[in-house]
């Protein structure tokens, strides 16, 4: 009884923390600090840091793999699956929400041209994340080579398989370059194999499941699960993918729709991925309201699980892990190629928007607001909102 309120405070702490998480992965580890650590004293401060450097290194969404990881450490598989489904809820309603009002103002031919300033002020938030991303990862003359290849890369050749090849290479880069680091005294590693062949199997089985139906929804969920599977360096790497694949490749979204849902996900409290449930939504507009919901819960579910099963299958042997040189060492080259992703995303994003003055003007603001400022994200949002709404 006792161990079962344990786990509703938890659980409690955990809603709590989604529905006032603004700012993206840093700013959520500082609020996981203040609630778990400081309060809560579920976990130390040296082991919520460790388990974040864990959720660098794997891909998938790094905040919700941590807080996910903390509700295994206190109360194994099963309430950290909870952990998960509390953690991404709100903000995955929230987006589901939001993609069905735009489709409705599609059908309706209502205009979306009050939303016309939100477009560039997206492309503002993708650019600042990739200067943010680069000024704290990238430090060596190796990483800003890489971080330049990999921009370039990802500009010219518009295919969503370009990105894991390259975080691949980069990664065998920097590996290389192990013995530059202190060795450290290493420990046998013993390894549960059950949590990496279920995710393989998912893998494997949906990409067969989807290629042989070429039904929409077994599609639609390979998609999101090869991307959640894929993605390192959070959410705004993501962002490039998806864009990539379901407005340039497939079709799915228009740009306008697109960089209106990104705009919008920076005003909503929680993980950045719920995007997915958005692009998911509108996926899947053609099968009605119903097919929305079913559309923005299977994106949702194929993004978030491989991170999920991931973190699971290897937070049981991290701590033996991490001190191989090897494995640190490849993290300067994924993070560097991570951050030449979210360079080229802002170009990629702005092309199709009116290269105007004007809203050239609201991309450039919108960095420097985010920049030299405290502003939260949800009331820059809301500026842009009403400055459409007036002009």
């Amino acid at each position: 009884m006792i161990r079962r309120v344990r786990y509703f405070i938890f659980l409690k702490d955990v809603l709590l923390l989604t529905v006032s998480a603004f700012g993206g992965p840093q700013a959520h580890i500082s609020m996981m600090l203040k609630m778990m650590v400081e309060k809560r004293r579920y976990l130390t401060e040296k082991e919520l840091i460790e388990l974040y450097a864990l959720c660098q290194i794997l891909p998938g969404p790094s905040s919700t793999q941590t807080i996910t990881a903390i509700g295994f450490r206190i109360g194994g598989p099963k309430l950290a699956f909870l952990t998960l489904l509390v953690w991404m809820l709100p903000a995955v309603s929230i987006m589901t929400a939001l993609a069905i009002t735009i489709s409705n103002f599609q059908e309706q031919q209502i205009s979306l041209n009050f939303t016309r300033f939100i477009q560039p002020m997206a492309v503002g938030f993708v650019a600042y994340s990739g200067y943010q991303i680069t000024m704290k990862v990238v430090n060596t003359k190796t990483g800003v080579a890489i971080l330049a290849v990999s921009a370039i890369l990802s500009y010219l050749i518009r295919s969503p398989y370009i990105f894991p090849a390259i975080l691949v290479v980069a990664g065998f880069i920097t590996s290389s370059k192990y013995k530059e680091l202190d060795p450290q005294e290493k420990e046998k590693i013993h390894i549960e194999w059950s949590n990496f062949f279920l995710w393989v199997g998912v893998f494997i089985g949906s990409a067969i499941l989807a290629g042989i139906t070429r039904y929409l929804p077994f599609r639609l969920f390979e998609n999101f699960y090869r991307n959640g599977s894929l993605i390192f360096g959070g959410g705004q790497v993501l962002i490039p993918l998806l864009y990539t694949e379901f407005v340039r490749f497939k079709g799915y979204l228009t740009s306008e729709e697109f960089l209106t849902g990104y705009a919008f996900v920076q005003a909503v409290p929680g993980p950045v991925f719920s995007f997915s449930a958005y692009v998911g939504s509108l996926s899947m507009r053609e099968y009605g309201i119903a097919g929305e919901i079913a559309g923005a819960m299977i994106a949702s579910l194929g993004v978030f699980l491989p991170g999920t099963f991931l973190i699971f299958f290897v937070i049981r042997f991290w701590d033996a892990l991490k001190r191989y040189r090897v494995i640190k060492a490849s993290l300067e080259g994924v993070t560097a190629a991570s951050s030449g992703m979210v360079i080229a995303a802002a170009l990629l994003l702005f092309e199709p928007i009116d290269p105007s003055a004007l809203n050239f003007a609201f991309v450039v603001g919108t960095a420097l607001l985010l920049r030299f400022t405290n502003i939260p994200a949800p009331f820059i949002i809301l500026g842009g909102l009403g400055a459409g709404f007036i002009f």
